[in-house]
């Protein structure tokens, strides 16, 4: 996340869709309508047990859930502007990990119709954000399953959250369609989900807007009618659009993003390869005639410079979503870093956007396996934006964090901690406090001046590319901060990331 600035699905809802859009609907394909490989006689109950209702995450004690591993979803979503509905039917491959007698997902708000698991139909209850499904066989462990449900309703969001400050997050509601910015745990308020980051999955979508209308979401486009496109086929005007896209590469659920409206698109690759696709609302576009092109350049630039300084780019496309969002009538403040294309509530500067894409690497592909150790995502995010501003006339990195310790009082302030947070443990309602972010770039500067440059480089890129597409603790990054550098680090890290408290400057390096 950036820097904040100070029961029957209706996918078929538009009248005319029926005609052109009917061959879309999700059925469930013949592959999942296997048995999902567990019978069960006489006091089978015994061999199988519930799947916990979260994967003991101490910020988040409910989300994710236990007993299973998501492989892919397939999400066939439709939305109304005119009416906030949205309608799914939501598909999920998964393999169990304990032999389960019932699982459950994450599901905040909406109404469920009905679930199948496999072929057939299963029992399922609401508790709270839990989806808690009993299939009518019981699930063994390793075996794949797929499970279908069927839902709707308005999706809600998330506001007066303390997590983030206050500012109101997840499924945002816009005149034309929606933004969607979904960390920390907003995915679960318009799908169903295993909502926590140490589960990442791949993703294909299907989105079904009103004519006129286009669907955004991460991973590359791979079809769309419009009516004025052929479609699987056929060629018909409808009230409805489509699109399709698909996230090859795992993603976690906060990092998901469907985002509706009217688009100015604009699409290419970097000058070395990356496909770049920037889509910017054309309200901000009437007044800033230029801001396409500057999302497109500035994008571009900076993911070939990650790409040089930190490896290959990760995913099969970069870009930026630019909207102008609101709640209440009053600008969002803040972006996020979605998959592949970061999500932008107004024109952002150069910083920004060159945060949100260090993130491509450092918390998309490299993903914290506990919402604790955040800072492997925000810190060095930081970092690199610093180290961004420096190539381009700004002051030094060392200069930078120097600046920012100075400036931070000791004591804290009331109501103003900074020193008092812990990086490596900041506690759910400090997770994005600028300890996080700036006291993390400058645990990872100190760390670069103590190791050296060329050391410190092959660190990371170490980090990047051993670690592309998985989960990471910071207990493996100091690991392998000691291996790479051959220094023991122990007592730097319990000062700077372990422990709270102002520890004196380093000095500087000549």
């Amino acid at each position: 996340m950036a820097l904040r600035h100070v029961p029957r699905t209706r996918a078929l809802t538009f009248a005319a869709a029926a005609a052109g859009v009917a061959v879309l609907a999700t059925a469930v394909p013949p592959a999942a309508l296997a048995d999902p490989g567990a019978g069960h006689g006489d006091g089978w109950e015994g061999h199988f047990t519930p799947g916990a209702p979260g994967v003991g995450d101490a910020y988040f004690p409910l989300e994710g859930n236990g007993g299973y591993d998501v492989r892919h979803y397939d999400l066939d979503l439709t939305y109304d502007p005119g009416s906030d509905q949205l309608d799914g039917i939501v598909t999920i491959n998964a393999r169990a990990t304990q032999n389960l007698s019932s699982f459950d997902l994450d599901l905040s708000g909406m109404d469920v119709e009905r679930v199948r698991v496999g072929r057939y139909r299963a029992d399922f209850r609401r508790r709270g954000q839990e989806l808690t499904i009993t299939p009518r066989r019981g699930l063994r462990a390793g075996r794949d399953f797929k499970v279908t449900i069927v839902y709707g309703g308005v999706p809600q969001t998330i506001v007066a959250s303390p997590i983030v400050g206050g500012s109101p997050y997840g499924f945002l509601h816009t005149p034309d369609g929606a933004f969607v910015a979904a960390e920390p745990d907003g995915a679960s308020t318009w799908f169903p989900c295993n909502d926590h980051p140490s589960d990442k999955a791949t993703y294909d979508y299907t989105i079904t807007v009103p004519k006129g209308l286009r669907a955004v979401a991460n991973g590359v486009l791979t079809e769309q009618y419009t009516g004025e496109e052929t479609f699987g086929g056929r060629r018909s005007d409808t009230a409805a659009s489509i699109f399709r896209w698909r996230e090859k590469r795992p993603m976690a659920t906060y990092l998901t993003t469907i985002d509706i409206g009217r688009w100015d698109v604009r699409t290419g690759t970097t000058p070395l390869g990356t496909p770049n696709y920037v889509a910017v609302d054309p309200t901000i576009v009437k007044a800033q005639p230029d801001v396409v092109g500057y999302f497109y350049d500035t994008t571009a630039e900076a993911t070939d410079l990650w790409t040089r300084t930190w490896g290959p780019y990760p995913f099969g496309t970069t870009g930026a979503i630019v909207d102008d969002a609101r709640f209440s009538g009053k600008p969002l403040g803040f972006s996020l870093e979605t998959q592949g294309k970061p999500v932008y509530s107004a024109v952002r500067d150069t910083l920004t956007i060159a945060h949100e894409l260090a993130h491509q690497w450092f918390g998309d592909s490299v993903t914290p396996a506990r919402w604790k150790d955040i800072w492997l995502n925000e810190g060095f995010a930081t970092w690199s934006h610093l180290y961004w501003n420096q190539l381009h006339g700004g002051p030094s990195v060392q200069e930078a964090v120097r600046l920012v310790y100075g400036s931070r009082p000791y004591p804290d302030p009331p109501g103003n901690p900074y020193w008092s947070v812990v990086i490596a443990d900041p506690g759910s309602e400090r997770m994005f406090n600028q300890r996080v972010y700036t006291g993390g770039a400058m645990v990872l500067q100190f760390l670069r001046e103590r190791i050296g440059d060329e050391t410190f480089f092959r660190l990371l890129r170490t980090w990047a590319a051993d670690h592309r597409y998985g989960n990471v603790t910071t207990e493996q990054f100091t690991a392998l901060a000691e291996r790479i550098s051959g220094q023991d680090l122990a007592g730097f890290f319990q000062t700077w990331i372990y422990s709270p408290g102002k520890p004196p400057l380093p000095a500087a390096l000549p």
